[in-house]
């Protein structure tokens, strides 16, 4: 398995809309950075937030989830209470082929801030905005920043297509678009 480089990203982005909007080079001018950078491409947190709250006492359960355990906001700026958890998207709609798999690291400016995000895998063939979670582990409000860089996607190049890619199985969450809650 390989890891793809800009010129990869860059040419699968003009060929087959793999990333829309796609930033072809590396933005950061008073802004975290975001845009095609050597071996990965930096995407974007969009303006739509669901920060967790407790204020309806909701249970937080992955097999029957309740959306009342989230506040929705759409803003530039989201302040993540301390201790506490926030869903968003990107800005960007991924179209992953089906002999690639991407995975994702979270901004060092972020986590400098103790500021950890996750993303799991983009499985070969899946399709949609990438719902980012977003963890302040400080004792502190923490801001995230819309429309700046949130994370960076490695591309992974398999050594052979897939048998059965995402899509061809019916995933949940193919065509996501918007801040996805969990599915059972």
């Amino acid at each position: 398995m390989a890891i793809l480089s800009d010129r990869w990203i860059r040419n699968e982005a003009r060929k087959s809309g793999m990333i829309e909007p796609f930033v072809e080079h590396q933005k950061h001018d008073g802004c975290i950075s975001y845009g095609l950078s050597s071996y990965g491409y930096d995407a974007r947190v969009a303006d739509e937030f669901k920060v967790f709250t407790n204020i309806h006492s909701a249970i937080v359960d992955p097999k029957n989830f309740d959306a009342d355990s989230f506040v929705d906001k759409k803003t530039d700026v989201c302040t993540i209470p301390p201790n506490s958890f926030a869903l968003a998207r990107t800005v960007e709609y991924f179209r992953i082929p089906r002999d690639v798999l991407v995975i994702c690291l979270g901004k060092s400016t972020y986590a400098r801030c103790g500021i950890i995000v996750n993303v799991t895998p983009l499985e070969p063939g899946w399709e949609g905005h990438v719902t980012l979670e977003f963890s302040n582990t400080t004792p502190l409000p923490a801001k995230i920043y819309a429309n700046e860089g949130a994370c960076q996607f490695l591309f992974l190049k398999g050594n052979e297509p897939c048998e059965v890619s995402y899509a061809e199985r019916a995933g949940k969450y193919m065509g996501q678009r918007g801040v996805t809650l969990p599915k059972l």
